[in-house]
């Protein structure tokens, strides 16, 4: 049983979701934390960053066989800033990444749980929310065999 599993089961402890966006057209990465205060916190790589406290809410995938493992979470936009980095990733053409960590309100010096890792896949602004959906692994639409024989990769294949 991981610490985080304890923690649902009995309580007693504060857990602190973090969200880590980043794209190569914004000078900075988008860091911000669900609650009411910024939290300070290090990453499973040693840096140490600060959330900014945010009105965020996070859709963690389901745990089944589907295949389709999306992260869904909103923002508040209330200044209008997920809007302004919306559009200079669209600008340049750039996919954004996202982390996901959870932390003990007891213990910010190591994520609590392995960080998920996903693609940003889509999203929707609604009024002064921006709605994301983020995906890990698109188990369906992955080709099999990976490897695609083609001429550069077998060149007999041109004398068949």
């Amino acid at each position: 049983m991981t610490i985080l599993e304890q923690v649902y089961a009995s309580g007693g402890d504060v857990i602190i979701h973090t969200l880590e966006l980043t794209c190569p057209a914004w000078d900075a990465p988008i860091l911000l934390c669900k609650g009411f205060e910024d939290q300070v916190c290090v990453t499973e790589d040693g840096r140490t960053l600060t959330f900014i406290a945010s009105g965020i809410d996070v859709a963690l995938p389901k745990k089944t066989n589907s295949g389709a493992q999306n992260l869904t979470f909103a923002i508040d936009n209330v200044t209008g800033e997920a809007q302004k980095k919306i559009d200079e990733a669209l600008e340049a053409g750039a996919t954004v990444s996202l982390v996901f960590r959870t932390y003990l309100g007891s213990d910010k010096s190591t994520p609590s749980d392995n960080p998920f890792r996903a693609k940003v896949l889509g999203g929707k602004i609604t009024g002064s929310t921006v709605q994301v959906t983020a995906g890990f692994f698109d188990m369906i639409n992955t080709a099999f065999p990976r490897d695609l024989y083609t001429v550069n990769f077998a060149p007999g294949l041109k004398h068949l």
